[in-house]
């Protein structure tokens, strides 16, 4: 399993599939691993409200798990839209009152 969060909005408007805007910007949606998840949400999101954790499922997606920015650390990148049909779960994704995010109950390791 892969994990993307996105703003609720986002996921509640999603028909047929689910297109973040790096899809367009960069070529491929930006997902993590679930050791990942917290460090990376916390970095690039800190404090946001309004987000929604999806869990995929990445069979049959086209996936490169890569370190394009040259941070040391590989993270999967799926080139293409994510189909409904491979999203398992979709947790609300708010923040701790001092910003950081915490895996959703369940997703704990």
């Amino acid at each position: 399993m892969i994990y993307h969060w996105l703003p609720a909005h986002d996921w509640d408007g999603a028909a047929e599939q689910v297109v973040a805007p790096s899809l367009a910007l960069e070529g491929f949606i930006h997902c993590s691993f679930l050791h990942q998840v917290e460090r990376t949400a916390t970095s690039v999101d800190k404090g946001r409200e309004d987000l929604v954790l999806l869990v995929i499922d990445e069979t049959d997606l086209p996936l490169a798990v890569e370190d394009c920015y040259e941070l040391g650390e590989e993270y999967p990148h799926i080139y293409g839209p994510i189909p409904i049909s491979a999203v398992t779960a979709v947790m609300p994704f708010p923040p701790s009152d001092d910003g950081s995010f915490q895996l959703p109950d369940g997703l704990a390791t």
